[in-house]
């Protein structure tokens, strides 16, 4: 049955850009990888251009001829940059709306009045998960970094100490717990019950969540102690905070795009129909990019009028938004053009035919294949599909729980040691201002914990239920 499924993923998959047998191909992801840290840590060469450099080594090392090498690039570029991009600057913008109207002082004020000192992580990642369940991860990151950081300043704290719990519950519910698009393919894939799937994940997801984000925070805090950085704080333009807009407005018009989206995914749900009229409508209104726009413009009425904001403001204000995500944009781009590389290469096929013969339990298959395509890819859903396409066949015989933990087995593989070759890598560590050291021994080491702990608790409870 695992034959069947490599052969079926083969089928499938676009030819390689390259005829490089395993150990090549092994070597030149080693390469590539190395490149890309050394440049960065060793040269202090801006990150953009070490994976760009790192591409290429990968696909020369390969045997890939670079004009095809360069052409991955460039179209993992462009498909992370079109896809994350836009999200990215759009949450710029209400970032902006939210910091200079004082509509985040009125969250920071609001949190830190409601929960202080040692509540706060908690109170954090409880936040963080409720917004992330709907949520893309990326959608999720650019919501909450302005919360994220101004707590962490107003309130004195430890960036990780807050970061590390808000990042863990985007993190977990991005993994675990549908709707979000990896959990969705993998249920469908292996033929898994969704709401039994999505009950376990949130049975899985809350002791993961603890120990990856208020608990881990800890020792995080301890090993990088950092202050938010200035730079991403866009300073208030107006110091009059009689004028600043109420919180139920402010917390409105940040959740918006978590309505937009989660009713889109209900929808989904109770019509189950691509074709009506209901559901393509939600499915417009619902789409990330749409949702987050239409909290920028609702914005405009209920954070920057209120704040005393003329029409002759706003302008100059959206344009200054977007300066700081200049480098960001770029940096995550490159990283989308890594992990085009790593798969036009054939690196993800080359993982699914050295796991082929693997005789071990399927859930522990299934957690190890997504680790390796994730560590190789740096693509949560990348590992995540492929996995689940592999052990699919193995379902078959298996109970509703069984075949929904199958997922979560899945999902919590994907999650795995996040570093260079993933783009969520670098917008943590641009957005927390961190160096790749810093960023592997906090964000990464935090999604490691993610997955082992996830991982863990699936194969406990595939032993009782």
């Amino acid at each position: 049955m695992t034959r069947l499924s490599v052969e079926m993923l083969a089928a499938d998959a676009p030819e390689p850009i390259t005829s490089a047998g395993h150990a090549q191909l092994g070597i030149a992801v080693l390469a590539g990888i190395a490149v890309i840290v050394l440049l960065i840590t060793k040269s202090k060469l801006h990150a953009f251009l070490a994976l760009t450099i790192g591409s290429l080594a990968l696909g020369a090392i390969a045997g890939a001829p670079l004009d095809k090498v360069l052409t991955s690039f460039s179209t993992g570029l462009g498909t992370t940059v079109a896809g994350v991009g836009v999200l990215i600057a759009l949450g710029a913008m209400l970032g902006k709306m939210l910091a200079d109207s004082g509509g985040a002082d009125q969250i920071v004020d609001t949190i830190l009045a409601k929960a202080g000192g040692r509540s706060m992580p908690w109170a954090m990642v409880l936040i963080a998960s409720v917004i992330g369940l709907p949520l893309f991860f990326e959608v999720g990151i650019v919501l909450l970094i302005p919360v994220v950081l101004m707590v962490a300043k107003r309130g004195n704290y430890s960036l990780m100490r807050i970061g590390i719990p808000a990042l863990a519950g985007l993190s977990v519910m991005h993994g675990l717990v549908p709707p979000h698009p990896g959990p969705l393919v993998a249920i469908d894939a292996v033929k898994a019950d969704l709401g039994v799937t999505l009950a376990l994940g949130v049975l899985v997801a809350i002791p993961t969540v603890i120990i990856a984000g208020p608990l881990f925070s800890r020792y995080a805090a301890r090993w990088v102690d950092v202050p938010a950085p200035d730079r991403m704080i866009p300073q208030r333009a107006s110091e009059d905070l009689e004028k600043r807009p109420g919180f139920g407005a402010t917390l409105f018009t940040v959740l918006l795009p978590v309505i937009l989206m989660l009713a889109k995914a209900l929808v989904d749900i109770v019509v189950d129909d691509p074709e009506h009229p209901v559901q393509r409508v939600f499915d417009v209104i619902g789409a990330p990019m749409i949702a987050l726009l239409a909290s920028v413009l609702v914005g405009i009425f209920t954070l920057l009028r209120p704040a005393g904001f003329s029409k002759e403001r706003i302008s100059p204000l959206v344009e200054k938004s977007l300066a700081p995500i200049a480098g960001i944009l770029l940096i995550v781009g490159a990283g989308g053009g890594f992990k085009q590389t790593l798969i036009d290469t054939g690196v993800g096929q080359m993982v699914l035919d050295i796991s082929e013969d693997w005789s071990i339990p399927a859930l522990l298959l299934a957690w190890l294949i997504a680790v390796a395509i994730r560590l190789a890819t740096g693509s949560a859903t990348v590992a995540t599909v492929s996995a689940a396409g592999l052990v699919a066949p193995l379902a078959a015989d298996m109970s509703t729980t069984h075949a929904a933990l199958l997922v979560l087995a899945i999902g919590a593989g994907s999650l795995f040691f996040s570093h260079v070759n993933d783009a969520g890598f670098w917008m943590v560590k641009e957005y927390f201002g961190l160096s790749v050291g810093q960023n592997i021994k906090t964000w990464s080491v935090m999604e490691t914990i993610i997955s082992v702990v996830a991982g863990g608790i699936v194969l406990l409870l595939s032993l009782v239920i």
